[in-house]
């Protein structure tokens, strides 16, 4: 039986920046009609702010697009690995098999260190003091084959800095490039604990982009 949905999205809004490399602020402007109230919100923002997804165009350029993606190929079931890490301190290959949940191809591999929950609108130090993940944990995760990496830190150590070269993005082209989509900046991680539970990053279906944002959630079973 399922239970209520658990929602592992960050909020977003007037005052959401996204990453350095772009250094942009969401803007919303409202349009109202009347003579009584009516109103529409114009929002203005990078797909890779807040909770998102990323396809392979994002760092590849023969690489798959947003519209190319069902969500049969990002949705699954969630293997939870629970890691320490601080500021600046990488995740390595090390600390994903000393946490290993038994994740299995197809599956969703959820990265939890709690970074969203305490960090999250405190920018731009969410980006640049975040925890981040190593090549050698890439690789570790691209030879298990899950659908998706799921994060709640900002992965990719280079993207901290705004003068990177795409050559330098490592961690996704590893990923990435070995078909593993990437699901990042989600929250309340540790809802998921001791629960049997299967996530489903509810994209925009764009076409022509590199990414979309997601509605993140999980459902449990008893």
């Amino acid at each position: 039986m399922h239970r209520q949905p658990i929602d592992l999205s960050v909020p977003i809004g007037p005052d959401t920046f996204g990453p350095p490399s772009t250094n942009q602020q969401l803007q919303m402007e409202h349009h109202h009609k009347g003579p009584g109230f009516w109103q529409v919100t114009h929002v203005s923002h990078s797909v890779h702010t807040g909770t998102h997804f990323d396809t392979p165009w994002h760092v590849y350029e023969d690489g798959a697009k947003t519209s190319d993606v069902s969500l049969n190929d990002v949705c699954g079931r969630a293997a939870l690995f629970e890691l320490t890490k601080g500021p600046g301190e990488a995740v390595t290959e090390d600390d994903l098999g000393r946490t290993d949940p038994g994740l299995q191809p197809g599956q969703l591999a959820v990265l939890h260190t709690g970074w969203s929950d305490e960090m999250w609108g405190k920018f731009p130090d969410y980006y640049t003091q975040s925890p981040w993940l190593h090549e050698s944990a890439a690789h570790w995760l691209a030879a298990r084959k899950p659908k998706a990496i799921v994060f709640d830190f900002f992965e990719e150590y280079c993207a901290r800095q705004p003068d990177f070269t795409s050559e330098e993005f490592i961690v996704h082209r590893i990923l990435l490039g070995a078909g593993v989509f990437l699901i990042e900046q989600g929250t309340n991680f540790h809802l998921l604990r001791g629960k049997n539970a299967f996530l489903y990053p509810a994209f925009y279906k764009l076409q022509q982009s590199d990414g979309a944002p997601a509605r993140l959630f999980a459902l449990t079973e008893d």
